[in-house]
C-alpha cells in the first residue's frame, strides 16, 4: 500500500489526527488538510491517488473543492455528519467514489478507499479505451473522405481509391490515416482559394 497516495481534508483536527494516523499505520502514504484551501496548495505539490473529504468546512467546501477534483480528474471519497439525498446525489454527479457517514471506524474505511482506487483505475482505463476508440474512428472518417475524394476526382470505384491511397501511404512509409488527413486538408485549402469549383 506504501505507493498508493491518499490526502484527507477535514477541518475538525482530531478527526483529521485520526484518520491520518489510521491509515499511516495501514501503509498508506498520506496528505493531511485542514481546509479545502490548504487541500488545493498541497494538490500544487504532490500527486495524490485519492482524496477523502469532508463535506461540510467552512470556507471552500467539501462540495467546492470536489468541483475543483473533478476538473482535475482526481478521484475522491465524501464524508460527511449528515445523509442527505440531494447531497449524495449532487457529489455522485461530480464523480464522488464514496459517500460514508461519520463517524467511520479504520474498518469501514480502508475497504471503501480500496474500492475507490479500484473503481478509479477501472474509470482510468475507460477513458484510455474511449481516446483510443474516438481517435480511430476520426482516423476512419478522413480515411473513408479522401477515398471519396479520389473516387470523384479520378472516376474510380471505392476499392481502386483505397489501393491507391494505400499504395501511396505505402510508398511514403507513413500511416494511412496521415496520409488521408492530408489529402483532406489539401483539398479543403484548394477549394477554398477557388471558390468557383466547389459551386459547380
Amino acid at each position: 500500500m506504501s505507493d498508493v497516495s491518499l490526502m484527507v481534508v477535514e477541518d475538525d483536527r482530531l478527526v483529521l489526527a485520526t484518520v491520518t494516523q489510521g491509515l499511516r499505520q495501514a501503509g498508506y502514504e498520506v496528505h493531511a488538510a485542514d481546509s479545502g484551501e490548504q487541500a488545493l496548495e498541497l494538490l500544487e505539490q504532490a500527486d495524490v491517488d485519492l482524496v477523502i473529504l469532508d463535506i461540510r468546512m467552512p470556507g471552500l467546501s467539501g462540495v467546492e473543492l470536489a468541483e475543483r477534483l473533478k476538473q482535475r480528474d482526481i478521484p475522491f471519497i465524501a464524508l460527511t455528519a449528515y445523509s442527505e439525498e440531494d447531497l449524495v446525489l449532487a457529489l455522485g454527479e461530480l464523480g464522488a467514489l464514496c459517500y460514508l457517514v461519520k463517524p467511520v471506524h479504520m474498518s469501514q474505511l480502508i475497504p471503501a478507499i480500496e474500492t475507490a482506487l479500484y473503481r478509479a483505475r477501472e474509470l482510468v482505463r475507460l477513458r484510455r479505451s474511449e481516446y483510443h476508440l474516438s481517435n480511430a474512428l476520426q482516423g476512419d472518417r478522413r480515411v473513408s473522405q479522401a477515398v471519396g475524394l479520389l473516387m470523384e476526382r479520378y472516376n474510380l470505384t471505392s476499392e481502386l481509391a483505397f489501393g491507391r491511397l494505400r499504395g501511396h501511404a505505402r510508398s511514403q512509409r507513413r500511416k494511412l490515416t496521415d496520409v488521408a488527413e492530408e489529402l483532406v486538408n489539401a483539398t479543403n485549402a484548394v477549394n477554398i482559394l477557388n471558390p468557383c469549383e466547389t459551386e459547380k
